[in-house]
């Protein structure tokens, strides 16, 4: 077996381990939460014998430990059960909004990236100067302010003062593209309608940049700091003296070293758009399965709320899992480690 492979079987190994163990805490929190499911489900002017028939049906007269095997076997059999916050199969549910939000998280996440390496890197090769210093105001002040702070204010300088982008929502109301994927710049696609693919992908700006915004700091002053520190290295210091490009020097021999740490906090960035991205779901009316999850929680949904974050975290697990790869790619020593193990 090659070492990326034993990686990526020893990676998935412990993910597993650690989806069942956020299923069996999540599991026993939503029964922490006080109130009762079932009435809640139903309505202060439900009968008795009604919110008593409900629990029964949804085994909540049972101990844990019972009430957890019934998940376990339906959750094998690809069920989550009925969301009372909907009156649908929560399946059913999460496959009608997670595309929402995975389609922000992506959008996010590429401006990020896009954004975050440039900057960090031009901050990194003019250290001390006017261009660094500036930089590294505007990242501070994207990483100090929360995400709906700067949600609101985009939304009033670019929706409402400058009435450049939508204030809410997906798509125009006049659009209609046909729901094959759930992300509609691949259905616009597929449809062929190009109107709608740019209506589209201008109502995610917003958002998205709103959403990106708190790891393109992070990121970004991350970068300039690592390359800081290798420009003190030996090799980087010879290859000045042989009269390299600056942008060749940061570009080929400074930023790639500096990127290896990076990578791990960039990719939990990216994975922590998928719990964080409610705020922004909730500013920008945004119908996604963060804005979906923080209303099952309010209802007391135990079906929705496990079935919510189940997805979450795999999700999450499956970022950390490419990171992982990523940083064995760049980084040839992990893979010799995992060789020699």
């Amino acid at each position: 077996m090659s070492p990326i492979a034993r990686l990526l079987a020893k990676r998935l190994g412990i993910s597993l381990i650690v989806l069942f163990g956020v299923s069996l805490l999540i599991f026993a929190i939503a029964r922490i939460i006080p109130g009762d499911p079932a009435r809640i489900a139903l309505g202060p002017n439900a009968t008795i014998e009604a919110v008593a028939a409900l629990r029964e049906k949804l085994h909540l007269n049972d101990d844990f430990l019972t009430q957890y095997g019934y998940f376990l076997k339906e959750l094998a059999r690809g069920n989550l059960g009925i969301s009372l916050y909907t009156n649908r199969p929560v399946m059913q549910d999460i496959a009608q909004f997670l595309p929402a939000t995975l389609e922000l998280v992506i959008i996010a996440g590429v401006m990020m990236v896009g954004i975050a390496l440039p900057l960090g890197i031009l901050s990194a090769r003019y250290r001390d100067s006017w261009i660094d210093h500036t930089i590294r105001t505007v990242t501070l002040l994207g990483v100090s302010a929360p995400g709906f702070v700067w949600a609101v204010a985009l939304m009033l300088v670019f929706a409402y003062f400058l009435p450049i982008f939508p204030i809410a929502g997906r798509i125009s109301e006049s659009m209609s593209v046909p729901a094959v994927t759930g992300f509609l710049l691949i259905d616009t696609l597929l449809a062929g309608k190009m109107a709608a693919f740019a209506d589209a992908f201008w109502h995610l700006i917003l958002p998205a940049f709103a959403l990106s915004l708190a790891g393109i700091g992070q990121a970004a002053r991350l970068i300039r700091s690592n390359m800081v520190e290798t420009y003190k290295a030996p090799y980087i210091e010879m290859a000045q003296a042989f009269g390299f490009p600056g942008k060749r020097i940061a570009n080929r021999f400074a930023f790639r070293p500096s990127l290896i740490p990076s990578l791990t906090i960039i990719g939990l960035d990216f994975a922590a758009m998928l719990g964080n991205a409610f705020l922004i779901e909730t500013v920008y009316a945004w119908p996604g399965l963060s804005r979906y999850g923080v209303a099952v929680i309010l209802r007391k949904d135990l079906n929705a709320i496990i079935g919510t974050v189940l997805v979450i975290s795999a999700m999450f697990l499956i970022v950390n899992l490419v990171v992982d790869l990523l940083v064995s790619i760049v980084n040839p020593r992990i893979r010799l480690s995992e060789r020699s193990s």
